[in-house]
């Protein structure tokens, strides 16, 4: 049991933190932004900034990659998903992506949230492989609190089991 407070406390407080912009920071931003479009301010990683995003940035079954029960290794289903973001990524250098580590809810918190991690981390090391900067994605793991599916079935587990791309400003 004390082996898994302090991984899961250190990971409370890296998902806790959030990065603020410095005044410099925000005028390059708005220097840089159309002035035709509305410029969104971003405080928190759980909030998500669409413009200048593709299309299929917006559908979840392009924004999800899944995993087997009780592992964290990248299926092969994946990899095309994961290279067209990372392709996006590199096209793209001033953009952001929070990957979100999800598990279903079996198992305790604390497990769920170390395997959400892990999940997360797996889907980060995959986008640096294929040229994403690692200044671009951050890894965080929601663990079983955010279910897409409520259900206790295993079709609902399976689609809890999931790495959520969350692009951010």
């Amino acid at each position: 049991m004390k082996k898994l407070l302090l991984p899961s406390l250190l990971i409370f407080v890296l998902v806790a933190c959030e990065t603020t912009k410095t005044q410099d920071e925000a005028a390059a931003i708005d220097d840089a932004t159309p002035k035709n479009t509305s410029v969104k301010t971003v405080n928190a990683p759980s909030k998500t900034d669409t413009s200048g995003l593709p299309p299929w940035a917006n559908d979840p079954s392009k924004n999800s990659v899944y995993f087997d029960y009780d592992s964290y290794v990248i299926r092969s289903d994946a990899r095309p998903l994961i290279e067209t973001h990372a392709k996006f990524l590199t096209q793209q250098p001033n953009r952001k992506v929070t990957i979100q580590g999800n598990a279903d809810e079996r198992g305790s918190r604390e497990y769920n949230l170390a395997l959400g991690q892990k999940r997360a981390e797996a889907v980060r090391r995959a986008l640096k492989l294929q040229g994403a900067s690692d200044a671009q994605i951050e890894a965080v793991s929601l663990g079983k609190e955010r279910p897409r599916c409520a259900a206790s079935t295993e079709a609902c587990y399976a689609e809890n089991r999931r790495g959520d791309f969350v692009y951010l400003r």
